[in-house]
């Protein structure tokens, strides 16, 4: 085992252009679990695919175990990665497949033939070795990729979106097999997803990636309550954080018309900045729904979706005098959206107007600029 260190690491395809990671500070301890999330070109590929020298690092370095990875051949870095495709051998048996790498390095065909017993056992492929890949379902294939990679008994795991190809129902209990297998072998392990909800349930902590720089390296606990800047908030959580522009008003903020008390300390950071406005994000859950006219802001359900134990209504925001425009966001105009998590069949339809009012306890704030937490 190992710890994992990205020290300023740079990675710039073409000469004076925007890095696609761009000086990545970044430590991973021994045996930790860590997620690299983000939007599409976010540069979490290409971080992972630097540590596994599978891209140059342009500045900067990486290091296992205090070794400084610059110039090391991806052989020689002691690392084994599973990808998105499995990348299994057609022509081979699952045990084949999972002791090829051995066989490779050179170990003992008895040697090779316990530690594929010993992986199997833990991944319950037992009675699956002597099957073809084309016999074995998704799941499965991808627990002979991880197994081909346990056998290696490596000191740095690296995933590539594992679970990309794999249905909705399979890619749940599959990652709760990789975390709780991770946890057991206790081997340092970067992950790489572009699924906020793959990241906050398996990783021991996250790095959220934007643009080639790291946004946020956190808990997932801290990454949601203590989201460190507007685009943190807006993509951890599902349904995401309602984020509103809101003008400073003597006693907080107003959005649409209705004044949001905040807490005096707030108060106090936001007049010391001077702001005019600021970005008030409100978690979905952190509404009480009430029938028109008891008070705060009035919304019109315009989606239900039925959970089961719980729902979300989406909605158009009215203005200060209630007034909904519907030709607004066709136009351009200031039509606000909000969603909102109720209990389970909370009885609200398509076109209902219901009462919002915001739990001011754990409201957001952002520079409306700058987008840093005030």
């Amino acid at each position: 085992m190992a710890d994992v260190v990205f020290d300023q690491a740079s990675r710039i395809y073409t000469p004076g252009a925007k890095p696609a990671v761009d000086r990545l500070d970044l430590q991973v301890e021994d045996g930790e679990f860590v997620v690299l999330v983000g939007p599409s070109g976010s540069g979490k590929s290409t971080a992972l695919r630097m540590l596994a020298g599978l891209e140059e690092i342009d500045g900067g370095a990486i290091k296992i175990d205090g070794e400084n990875m610059v110039g090391v051949p991806s052989r020689d870095r002691d690392i084994a990665m599973v990808f998105q495709n499995y990348a299994l051998y057609p022509n081979k048996t699952v045990g084949e497949n999972m002791a090829f790498p051995l066989k490779m390095a050179g170990i003992d065909k008895s040697v090779r033939a316990e530690k594929v017993r010993e992986a199997a056992a833990i991944l319950g492929l037992t009675d699956y070795l002597d099957r073809k890949p084309r016999a074995l379902s998704g799941g499965q294939r991808q627990r002979v990729a991880m197994g081909r990679a346990i056998v290696r008994e490596p000191r740095v795991f690296l995933m590539d979106e594992p679970l990309s190809n794999l249905d909705a129902k399979m890619r749940v209990s599959t990652r709760t097999e990789i975390a709780s297998l991770q946890r057991r072998l206790g081997v340092t392990t970067v992950y790489v997803t572009h699924d906020q909800v793959e990241a906050m349930t398996m990783g021991d902590r996250v790095a959220l990636l934007a643009d080639g720089k790291l946004q946020q390296f956190a808990s997932p606990a801290d990454l949601y309550d203590k989201p460190k800047n507007a685009f943190v908030a807006g993509f951890i959580g599902s349904p995401a954080m309602n984020l509103f522009d809101a003008t400073v008003s003597e006693r907080g903020a107003t959005i649409a018309g209705h004044e949001v008390e905040l807490p005096a300390d707030v108060r106090s950071t936001i007049s010391a900045q001077n702001l005019s406005s600021v970005t008030l994000g409100v978690r979905p859950e952190q509404w009480k729904v009430g029938s028109e006219g008891g008070g705060g802001l009035t919304a019109r359900v315009d989606v239900v979706e039925e959970l089961g134990s719980d729902a979300f209504l989406y909605g158009t925001l009215a203005d200060a005098s209630g007034n909904l425009d519907d030709t607004a966001s066709l136009n351009g105009g200031d039509s606000i959206s909000v969603v909102v998590r109720t209990g389970g069949r909370s009885g609200a339809r398509r076109g209902d107007r219901v009462s919002l009012i915001p739990e001011t306890e754990g409201l957001h704030l952002f520079h409306p600029e700058s987008g840093d937490r005030l």
